[in-house]
């Protein structure tokens, strides 16, 4: 077998455990779990998980104003903001509609880079961003779209997570991640995410508390914070290894894969206007994706 097959192989799993995070966000919060204590324990998880990775390493995280600095921001744009909305609006939305709406990223984050002049202008990748917003209004507009219209008022709300990540995304970009290799980034964001969110869901009484029952809506955001620390993490390596040409293909297959785990765990069904919506906006993605030549896939 070669290095491609198996790397896709990898591709492949990646954005199906991604994808997987949506129906069991949408199982989390139909059991009564609230945003910000289900944000608190994916910051402690997120913590365990990679403090537990830098002590085998033998790496520590260093400290002064700007990676404390950097880290508060990640932990705002990455995580505390789009979480408390995306977890919202997953209480609402069907959690294929949540996955189709994730894929606005690449195209919220070409004009923000046009913006900090990190990227350039070209047709294609404009005609890409027109087809994302026609993907948003053939979500909201068509009576038969969404199984309740009230629903329509949920989307902008929905909006606010990529709109965050594709932030985050062009931050990096423009000012790098002050030295933090990703695991590092990730456990100093988890660590101070951590001391915000917990006040937070102690004051609005959404703290999730650790003894009770751990019934299935605990089960599946447990699995679901486990497997983002772990597909973050992957993601970084691939981008090693593959080059970020190759490894952004992941995100067709976060949503697409997101649609069919939330058809096949919650038995969700879609009009002709929501696929719709899924065909023109993985369109608008493979035409907003930039094409550099830094793909190192070796074969």
């Amino acid at each position: 077998m070669t290095t491609r097959f198996w790397l896709t192989a990898f591709l492949l799993c990646l954005g199906a455990g991604w994808g997987l995070t949506q129906p069991l966000t949408k199982i989390a919060v139909t059991h009564g779990l609230e945003p910000f204590g289900m944000i608190f324990w994916q910051m402690v998880i997120g913590t365990l998980l990679t403090g537990i990775t830098l002590l085998v390493q033998g790496k520590d995280l260093p400290i002064n104003k700007r990676t404390i600095g950097f880290c508060l921001l990640i932990a705002l744009i990455g995580t505390l903001i789009p979480n408390s909305a995306g977890y919202r609006a997953a209480a609402f939305l069907p959690a294929g509609i949540m996955s189709i709406v994730i894929a606005t990223i690449p195209m919220i984050a070409f004009p923000i880079a046009l913006i900090l002049g990190t990227d350039w202008f070209t047709w294609r990748r404009l005609a890409g961003l027109l087809l994302g917003l026609i993907g948003v209004a053939l979500i909201a507009l068509p009576e038969a779209s969404l199984p309740d219209r009230a629903m329509v008022a949920i989307l902008p709300l929905a909006l606010i997570a990529p709109f965050c990540y594709a932030a985050e995304g062009n931050v990096v970009a423009k000012w790098g991640t002050a030295g933090l290799d990703p695991v590092r980034l990730m456990f100093g964001a988890s660590v101070i995410g951590t001391l915000i969110a917990a006040p937070l869901a102690v004051s609005t009484g959404q703290f999730i508390n650790p003894t009770a029952a751990f019934d299935t809506g605990r089960a599946a955001f447990a699995l679901s914070s486990v497997i983002h620390v772990i597909v973050y993490m992957s993601y970084v390596w691939l981008i090693g290894q593959a080059g970020a040409v190759f490894a952004g293909q992941v995100s067709y297959i976060v949503t697409g894969t997101g649609v069919i785990w939330s058809m096949l765990l919650l038995d969700e069904r879609y009009s002709l206007w929501i696929w719709a919506a899924l065909g023109v906006m993985l369109i608008g993605i493979a035409l907003v994706r930039p094409r550099h030549d830094d793909d190192r896939l070796m074969t």
